[in-house]
């Protein structure tokens, strides 16, 4: 779900990918309702941050939740609504894989497919991109994507920091930590998207 309000759509932006539960937003286990919906005190801030220094900022989410029958697609996009509503700088896009572990699909993290469909919508400059997360499947996306890799210890990051079988480039204590180590790396202010 692009948030097509970019103005310039050909100049290559750095991307900072987010995973959504226990990372952009506090672990709600399989949220179907927007009054279950909550943020972290930092949320707001961490994406504003990237906005500012000209990062796309795509959130990716496996929802397996829609796949087990459990809560209705409808209820995620009315959920990533109210995100968008709630985020003074909002999104670029927020994709999503509905299917089970089990289905075998392209787009179930760590597989690729929402990061290529990003790039589809978006000139994303993959070389200067990031993938943050609190599971190892999502730092393993991005090494599978030749992106640089930060785990927070949020949600479930500090259970899966033994897990990973490689070591991220970044471990934060959360979102904010992540993004300002990010910034603090970034020497070149990109374009900003004015959103």
């Amino acid at each position: 779900m692009p948030n097509n309000q970019d103005s310039d759509s050909t100049v290559k932006k750095p991307a900072v990918f987010i995973d959504r539960d226990g990372t952009l937003i506090e672990e709600v286990n399989y949220l179907s309702r927007v009054e279950d919906l909550q943020y972290f005190a930092y949320t707001d801030q961490a994406v504003r941050l990237l906005k500012e220094k000209g990062f796309l900022v795509i959130v990716l989410t496996n929802q397996s939740g829609i796949g087990r029958r459990i809560f209705a697609e409808s209820a995620m996009h009315e959920i990533h609504r109210q995100i968008q509503n709630d985020l003074t700088a909002k999104l670029d896009g927020i994709y999503f894989c509905p299917h089970l572990p089990t289905d075998g699909c392209r787009c179930r993290k760590p597989n690729l497919a929402m990061i290529e469909n990003a790039q589809r919508d978006f000139p994303v400059d993959l070389e200067n991109s990031w993938m943050i997360g609190d599971k190892a499947l999502d730092v393993e996306l991005g090494f599978n994507a030749g992106i640089k890799t930060a785990l927070v210890l949020t949600g479930y990051g500090a259970a899966d920091l033994p897990k990973l079988k490689r070591q991220p480039d970044l471990v934060a204590e959360n979102l904010l930590a992540a993004v300002e180590h990010i910034i603090s790396q970034t020497t070149t202010k990109f374009f900003p998207t004015g959103n």
